[in-house]
């Protein structure tokens, strides 16, 4: 008999459109249910998920039939939209064109749950642009500054 074992972490990070504080207190937990919900629905796991005004980070156990690029456009592209459809003050939300991406190995999937925990702690000291480019250089991402998140 076949079969597929995986253990497929992964860390996704992703900022609001130019990086504006456009995540309010009150956005914020009914925003992380709709991810929550749209990860689920996708059969797949969130295993934790914050951040901040400017930007969301989340720990997802991908199931092996689950395409990461598919999975995080779904993720924007919806809760883009039910934002924006809950919204009668005219300004429209949008998500970076990008994101990051990190495996995760289980060993060390508590610590990143504890670091996703304590965002906004984390960011009275660095700025997002601060925490992601030190994300990739930890991770050994190539990357040209210029070119970062917008």
């Amino acid at each position: 008999m076949a079969s597929t074992l995986t253990q497929l972490l992964v860390h996704l990070v992703f900022s609001t459109k130019n990086r504006e504080a456009r995540i309010s207190d009150d956005l914020q937990e009914p925003l992380y249910a709709y991810l929550g919900g749209l990860v689920r629905s996708e059969r797949c796991w969130l295993l934790a998920i914050g951040g901040v005004a400017d930007h969301v980070h989340l720990l997802v156990r991908l199931r092996p039939d689950v395409a990461l690029a598919s999975l995080v456009r779904k993720l924007k592209a919806n809760s883009s939209r039910w934002i924006n459809e809950g919204r009668d003050d005219g300004e429209r939300f949008a998500w970076q064109a990008g994101y990051g991406a990190f495996s995760v190995s289980e060993s060390q999937a508590s610590g990143v749950r504890r670091y996703i925990a304590r965002q906004p702690e984390h960011h009275r000291k660095r700025t997002f642009r601060e925490e992601y480019m030190a994300l990739l250089r930890k991770h050994g991402v190539e990357f040209d500054e210029r070119y970062l998140l917008g």
